[in-house]
């Protein structure tokens, strides 16, 4: 058995193959837990070698355990892949996605490197044997496959098995590639392709184990995956941390016992981050590094990033980095504990946690860490307005159920780019940057999208009870701030329905009626907070008896406000919606963006795409029925019509570009770009043209 640290280029240059064996499990990796963190973990060293070039940033991968194939005469090597499939496949995949992204002019020798780490040459292979460097012989074969050997760009819809998770991680990385490119314009194309492609190359490690094919390779495995007790990276952090001050001659058994936080209870517990759970202590040292740095670092990285951090300044002392986390870590636990707290009125940061919980996220800790930083004061207006940008940012995308897993980054950007920003000067800074994006992943919502989204959204049924209920108290709190009033109590009150959902035993309307009034029953201005839950004969009762239930036992302003609203007349369609209406614009107010800000993104086109259809170009008069189309690349000459139908080709009919495609070349072949019209065009360009017609209409 031998032991190497590899880049990718040196794993997979040599012709070879690497075989997944048949009894290995299914791939299993997926967007939020795997994908996500490895594409921004190489997104984050491109974008250190765009910056600087010469800096050699490695990313670590982990280890596989690789055992050599009995040699056979006239056959590239083989290698059994006994531990690490998951994580070879996923490399695999995303160098190929990159290489197809990149096959452009100007950037197609990268994608050529980078094809050369996947497909062996066909100087190497037999004729009719697979160019793959990795196989798979498990029933990942049929979709692994086709995707990796799909012609550039990929159409997801016609590859074999598009519901698998092989094509889906195919489809997530060229997605995410494709919008970081689009980022840039000119010249820093290239350099951004260039960058990625080395990275994948040579800037990511892996350790190799690798088995003769005469060793036990079970019990290697067996060994590798016995269960244990890992250590964690505040338990790494804290060994090197405490060598380096007996290095530097400090008194370690005074430090630890007096400025080493991490030892109590509260430092131990574990904490939920997405699917995985760490130790605060860990989770508040990822949070530490990602203010320090201006970097996102995943959980797995943040013992190799701080012993980086701390050894980058050969004049750092430990000793003295010590007592500036000590401050910053006993300032969180403050935050925290407050948060926890039931009752009392938090201040911005406090009440920040406290959402943060509700809603089992940790975005914006980094952003607090930063702001709090004893080495660089500031003042408290600067922070809350900091805060209050930020909060309004994530609060709007999670009133549209928008995905969050690119926001770290945007975190991680604002950090980096204002750090030395002059605190007069922060919150509009911060506020502008936010209101410059223009993507879907990460931009802001204005207020005409979050009215228009409310008005009609069934809140109750949309929101997790946790999140709700932080948009109703903040709904509460800022009506009481009118009346000076304290805070609302955060002890988990409950929502009710004012229009019961079992309406129709005790609030029946005709029949015509019925459908307006079940799609009103789980809207906003439908819901309420209460002290204590009523009676469910009340809750569920006549109106009047509701109504009296909770003048009797109000002490909620919204709810208040309500029964003032209802004095001479009945609570209906009407009322429900003249309250959702106010209540959006107190959420407007609650968390509002800079004034002229709508909130428009670039990037519409590209969600537009996949619902576009033959026949949509010929209803708009883009194409005609009876068209004739000329197949590209190794078919010159080959043509077909287009009709309301789809494609017909060879006394055949095709529901799609790409299926016509496929039936010619026998692979799966995008066929937005395979086909042409009379005048050169591509119907991908065709497409495009519908697309912006129906934009500009719009």
């Amino acid at each position: 058995m031998e032991t190497y640290k590899r880049t990718p280029q040196q794993l997979f240059t040599q012709p070879q193959h690497f075989v997944i064996p048949l009894f290995q499990r299914a791939y299993v990796w997926k967007e939020d837990e795997q994908w996500a963190p490895l594409w921004k973990d190489v997104r984050r060293v491109a974008e250190l070698r765009v910056a600087d070039p010469g800096r050699d940033t490695k990313h670590f991968l982990g280890a596989v355990v690789l055992q050599a194939s009995e040699a056979k005469s006239g056959s590239v090597p083989a290698w059994n892949v006994i531990d690490g499939q998951q994580r070879l496949t996923t490399l695999q995949i995303m160098m190929d996605a990159v290489s197809a992204v990149i096959m452009q002019p100007g950037t197609e020798r990268y994608a050529r490197r980078l094809e050369a780490l996947t497909h062996n040459s066909a100087d190497y292979v037999a004729e009719g044997d697979s160019r793959l460097k990795l196989r798979h012989l498990n029933r990942d074969r049929t979709a692994f496959d086709a995707v990796m050997d799909a012609e550039p760009p990929v159409d997801y819809t016609e590859v074999d098995d598009p519901t698998s998770r092989i094509v889906e991680a195919h489809r997530y990385f060229t997605s995410v590639v494709t919008r970081w490119l689009d980022e840039v314009e000119g010249d820093a194309v290239p350099d951004r392709a260039e960058a990625l492609a080395t990275v994948l190359e040579s800037q990511l490690q892996l350790i190799t184990i690798e088995l003769t094919a005469a060793e036990n390779s079970q019990e290697i495995f067996e060994t590798l995956n016995a269960r244990g007790t890992p250590l964690t990276a505040a338990d790494l952090i804290r060994n090197f941390v405490f060598q380096r001050i007996e290095a530097e001659g400090g008194d370690t058994k005074h430090t630890y016992d007096a400025v080493w936080p991490f030892e109590t209870k509260f430092w131990a517990k574990e904490i939920s981050v997405g699917r995985y759970f760490v130790s605060r202590s860990s989770l508040f040292l990822n949070q530490w590094l990602s203010a320090q740095l201006g970097e996102e670092v995943s959980p797995q990285s943040t013992f190799t990033r701080f012993k980086s951090y701390v050894e980058h300044d050969p004049s750092m002392r430990v000793v003295d980095l010590l007592p500036v986390l000590k401050a910053q870590a006993d300032l969180y636990e403050e935050w925290t504990t407050s948060a926890a707290r039931p009752d009392g009125s938090l201040d911005r940061t406090s009440m920040a946690v406290y959402r943060m919980a509700a809603n089992t996220s940790e975005l914006l800790k980094p952003v607090l860490i930063w702001l709090h930083d004893p080495n660089t004061p500031r003042p408290a207006d600067a922070i809350d307005g900091v805060i209050a940008v930020f909060e309004s940012w994530v609060q709007r995308r999670q009133l549209l159920r928008l995905p969050s897993s690119d926001l770290g980054r945007v975190v991680a950007e604002v950090i980096h780019q204002y750090r030395d920003t002059p605190s007069n000067e922060l919150v509009s800074r911060v506020s502008n940057h936010l209101a410059r994006i223009k993507v879907t992943s990460t931009y802001w919502p204005g207020d005409d999208e979050i009215r228009r989204s409310l008005a009609t959204e069934s809140a109750y049924r949309r929101y997790s009870r946790a999140r709700l209920r932080v948009f109703l108290e903040a709904i509460e709190n800022h009506y009481r701030a009118e009346t000076k009033q304290p805070q609302i109590e955060r002890s988990g009150l409950p929502i009710e329905h004012i229009l019961p959902q079992t309406w129709r035993d005790t609030w029946p309307v005709p029949e015509d009626d019925e459908a307006a009034r079940q799609e009103h029953v789980h809207r906003l201005g439908n819901l309420t907070l209460l002290t204590a839950s009523l009676n469910s004969k009340v809750s569920n009762g006549a109106w009047p008896a509701k109504r009296d239930a909770l003048l009797k036992h109000n002490t909620i302003t919204m709810t208040g406000r309500l029964i003032d609203r209802t004095q001479t007349e009945d609570w209906c369609e009407t009322l429900i919606d003249e309250r959702t209406d106010a209540m959006i614009s107190a959420i407007l107010q609650i968390w509002p963006v800079p004034e002229g800000h709508t909130g428009q993104v670039a990037d519409p086109q590209a969600k537009a795409q996949d619902w576009v259809l033959v026949k949509h170009l010929i209803e708009s008069g883009h194409l005609h029925d009876g068209d004739v189309i000329h197949a590209g690349r190794d078919h010159a000459g080959v043509t077909a019509t287009v009709s309301a139908t789809g494609i017909t080709l060879d006394g055949r009919s095709f529901a799609t570009p790409s299926g016509a495609a496929r039936h010619l070349r026998k692979k799966a072949t995008n066929g937005w770009y395979f086909w042409t019209v009379d005048d050169g065009r591509r119907l991908a360009d065709v497409r495009t043209e519908f697309l912006e017609a129906g934009l500009a209409e719009g």
